[in-house]
């Protein structure tokens, strides 16, 4: 098969302990998945059927070692959102919430970037989210860890510093939609792929970052990333 031009390069993360990389297919993510976060964006915490938006693999950045982000255009108030990443080995429909982690190759820490001010006034006329979340660079995510090394995380710190100062701190045991739960919910919609990923909802303490500030986010037991805002 020949093109018209070269195709564009997959994207891909590093594995914890192996050469080869995990190829990044598609990036889903939950919304409003913490009660303490859906209060200070001021929604209803009432659990509800999730819902889901997306982001590019473009939005990709391989954070296993510490990386810069470039700070986007068309924005003033570039939020970060620590989240717990669910990464995709083996794909599926109509998944069942007992059988759901069994799809799961593995978990890293990413961070949801957001151009708040334009994903607020995107829900204030009723369009749609993408030029406040699918952007370039909007997720940079650290070494996957297998799930036969760590098995299948259901209580860890998840953390964020910016500048070595306090921003979010929780637990992924406060998710309203657990991990299994938001996989077989999201096979209801769409047939899951080997090598999609699922950003899995930020705890409440999200806030503006401007160039040159550190963010430093962890789940404990999972890994650590420092992104430098260019």
């Amino acid at each position: 098969m020949s093109f018209c031009f070269p195709p564009a390069a997959t994207r891909s993360l590093a594995i914890a302990g192996q050469t080869e990389r995990f190829p990044v297919n598609r990036i889903f993510c939950v919304g409003r998945n913490y009660a303490a976060h859906a209060i200070e964006m001021g929604k209803d915490p009432t659990r509800e059927a999730p819902f889901f938006f997306m982001k590019p693999p473009q939005a990709i950045i391989d954070a296993s070692t510490p990386q810069g982000m470039t700070y986007p255009p068309m924005t003033k108030n570039l939020h970060h959102e620590i989240e717990l990443v669910v990464a995709i080995g083996k794909g599926g429909r109509d998944i069942s919430v007992a059988d759901a982690l069994a799809h799961v190759y593995g978990y890293a820490v990413g961070l949801d970037m957001t151009r708040r001010d334009l994903q607020g006034e995107a829900k204030d006329k009723g369009r749609p989210w993408e030029f406040g979340k699918a952007f370039a660079e909007s997720a940079p995510i650290g070494t996957l860890r297998t799930v036969s090394e760590i098995g299948h995380p259901s209580s860890a710190t998840i953390a964020l510093t910016v500048n070595g100062q306090p921003r979010q701190s929780s637990n992924i045991d406060q998710l309203i939609w657990s991990v299994a739960e938001s996989i077989a919910q999201l096979s209801q919609y769409e047939a899951l792929e080997p090598g999609d990923l699922i950003m899995t909802g930020t705890p409440e303490g999200v806030a503006a970052v401007v160039k040159g500030d550190v963010m430093n986010g962890r789940v404990d037991g999972i890994g650590e990333i420092t992104v430098t805002v260019r």
